[in-house]
């Protein structure tokens, strides 16, 4: 079996496990039979300070790289300060030189940067990918998926879903059955269920500029359970029901429906969150019934409410009843 060669691009203020986590899935798949090689490389060749205030050292400069799959990490730097020119370079020049070109969470913002994605599909942490699509219209971005692939372009969304694309792709180079056994060794899915839409929260920092546009926005969000149309709404705040839309489309990017749906989502969300009931919480949203609640979950967050609240609601693993409890010799399945 032929090696893998895979380099992990990091530089300083790099988000640990956006390195740690993709590389121990590609590191488990080598105990299975699999032949990744991994290295490690900065823009320099120095060490590099980590996330958590480690010092990471590193195998080679970038530009000494010659690998199959390049990686490209995150980190918080990367999305509130200019992207640094020797790291955007680095990228460009072993991009040219691989067949696969991966990003990890913010590790994106560099990719965009390079210029690599320009008319590609592309995701990252969904805190900024509003901040992707506006820095970069010409990248189509995906704000929910947890990773794309686009022309050999790899993208994942936030940090953990960097895992998930590493699960990927070994399953791509190596077939599910090692992949399954990598996920279980891992204890992790092999398809995390839903969307990163379900760790997010969507509305916050949305402030419209227009006094109406912003009048009705707080009523909304005050009173998600009220019947609000587009026509009562504009009534509201006495402009027509077109000025409105078109209101509602220049600042926000969406309709009067869909933003009413994404504040009782957000609204019922929390409240599961709290420990309500998916009942409760649907008629307090505005949902009128548990039933449009699920739906309205399944359509925009890949989940029902009661998967839903069970992921959210706590960390403490529910107590397993008489029936629940594994039996001898059964494994339970990831």
């Amino acid at each position: 079996m032929t090696v893998h060669r895979v380099a992990f691009l990091v530089f300083d203020g790099m988000k640990m496990l956006d390195v740690s986590g993709p590389a121990e899935v590609l590191a488990e798949a080598n105990t299975l039979g699999a032949r990744y090689s991994l290295r490690y490389a900065s823009p320099s060749g120095e060490p590099v300070r980590t996330s958590i205030g480690t010092y990471l050292p590193v195998d080679s400069a970038a530009a000494d790289l010659a690998v199959d799959t390049l990686v490209v990490s995150g980190g918080d730097r990367l999305v509130t300060e200019p992207i640094p020119a020797d790291l955007t370079e680095a990228v460009r020049r072993v991009h040219a030189r691989t067949s696969r070109l991966v990003s990890i969470c913010t590790g994106t913002f560099v990719l965009a940067a390079a210029g690599l994605l320009s008319g590609r599909r592309a995701t990252t942490h969904w805190r900024h990918a509003r901040l992707l699509a506006r820095a970069h219209p010409d990248i189509h971005v995906d704000p929910d998926a947890l990773f794309v692939e686009d022309g050999g372009i790899f993208t994942s969304a936030g940090v953990t879903a960097g895992i998930d694309l590493a699960l990927s792709l070994v399953e791509r180079d190596h077939g599910a059955d090692l992949a399954r056994e990598v996920a279980r060794g891992l204890v992790m899915f092999m398809q995390r269920p839903g969307g990163q839409s379900q760790f997010s929260a969507s509305l916050k920092g949305s402030v419209p500029r227009t006094l109406a546009l912003r009048g009705v926005t707080d009523l909304i969000s005050a009173q998600p359970a009220l019947e609000h149309t587009a026509d009562s709404l504009a009534a509201f705040v006495g402009v027509s029901t077109r000025h409105l839309t078109r209101l509602f489309h220049t600042e926000l990017g969406t309709t009067p429906a869909k933003f009413v749906e994404q504040v009782r989502l957000d609204h019922a969300k929390a409240l599961l969150d709290s420990g309500r009931s998916v009942a409760e919480s649907a008629r307090a949203a505005g949902f009128g019934s548990a039933e449009t609640l699920r739906r309205t979950f399944v359509a925009r967050l890949g989940v029902s409410p009661g998967h839903y609240k069970a992921r959210f609601a706590t960390t403490r693993s529910a107590r397993p009843g008489p029936r629940s409890k594994e039996r001898p010799g059964h494994e339970a399945e990831v």
